[in-house]
């Protein structure tokens, strides 16, 4: 036996003998089950209220969401210059120009004054809504008109902004003060802002996968040591594909449903993808279309 075969032998050997140590002695943990994760079938979240069928975050998409049956939504928010939580995904009030104000920099009472109707996007793209004027909505609001719903909150402010700063602590209090932590996810793109989140909340509230804990939850479930992976969040929210890599993959829900953490898909806005995703395990729909995801759903 040649030298370099001898020490390919002995990596092996201790690449095999570090797994079975690290096997033995990790046990992977499940997350406690959260009352606003306790449903039985797969659910239906229309996409900030289902902007294929209504200007988005505005009650008009909120209550065709609701007439259509969906089990909930999936929302953006930011804060005020007077610190009032509102739904939008857009930094700036209109995105139909160059900026007209940023939301943190007006009032709510200022925001008032803007027709938040102008964003209302058709399988045809982008279409006009002006005519019919629609008011940016509170998270307030939308809690105290839809208490039965699940809605899925993403903290869109970065946290090394002011704003960004007081979101986790402001989002807390208003969740308590209405007592609805078990009708609600709470998530962001930036993991800092959901970790400032549950220091206020801790573990009241289901908690999203940012973007970086997606990253290491699913390094580790193509590594030979999935079983040190140790999640911090209650879900995962995410697109068929990240990059390069697919997500859409029975073997990697099933890791994550082992922990009991279920997954939910966005933004998925064909029939036959959504019954795909549903037949493989996705325990939510995230979609724009939230007329086609019921139907789909309930089949």
């Amino acid at each position: 036996m040649g030298k370099k075969t001898k020490v390919a032998i002995a990596i092996a050997a201790a690449s095999a003998a570090a797994w079975a140590g690290s096997k033995a002695l990790s046990k992977p943990q499940k997350r406690e089950s959260k009352d606003a994760l306790s449903y039985e079938h797969p659910v239906v979240l229309a996409h900030r209220g289902g902007s294929h069928i209504a200007p988005e975050h505005t009650m008009a998409a909120f209550h065709k969401a609701d007439e259509i049956g969906v089990d909930g939504f999936e929302i953006d928010i930011r804060l005020t210059k007077d610190e009032e939580i509102v739904v939008s995904h857009d930094d700036y009030v209109d995105r139909t120009s160059d900026g007209t104000g940023r939301i943190a920099d007006l009032t709510l009472e200022e925001l008032r004054k803007f027709n938040f109707g102008y964003n209302f996007v058709d399988l045809d793209g982008y279409l006009s809504y002006r005519d019919e004027f629609e008011s940016i909505v509170t998270l307030r609001e939308l809690l105290n008109k839809f208490p039965d719903k699940f809605i899925n909150i993403d903290m869109k402010d970065a946290p090394d902004t002011y704003e960004g700063g007081l979101m986790p602590s402001k989002l807390w209090r208003l969740i308590e003060e209405m007592d609805v932590a078990d009708n609600v996810v709470v998530t962001s793109f930036y993991d800092e802002q959901i970790d400032r989140f549950n220091l206020y909340a801790q573990n009241k509230v289901a908690l999203g996968a940012g973007q970086a804990e997606v990253r290491k939850a699913y390094t580790s479930f193509t590594s030979q040591f999935g079983h040190l992976y140790h999640p911090k969040v209650d879900i995962f929210q995410i697109p068929e594909k990240y990059g390069v890599f697919s997500l859409d993959n029975k073997s990697f829900i099933q890791f994550l449903s082992d922990l009991n953490i279920p997954v939910h898909y966005w933004t998925v806005n064909d029939a036959l993808t959504m019954k795909k995703l549903v037949n493989i395990g996705a325990r939510g729909i995230v979609t724009d279309r939230p007329d086609l995801a019921v139907k789909v759903v309930s089949l």
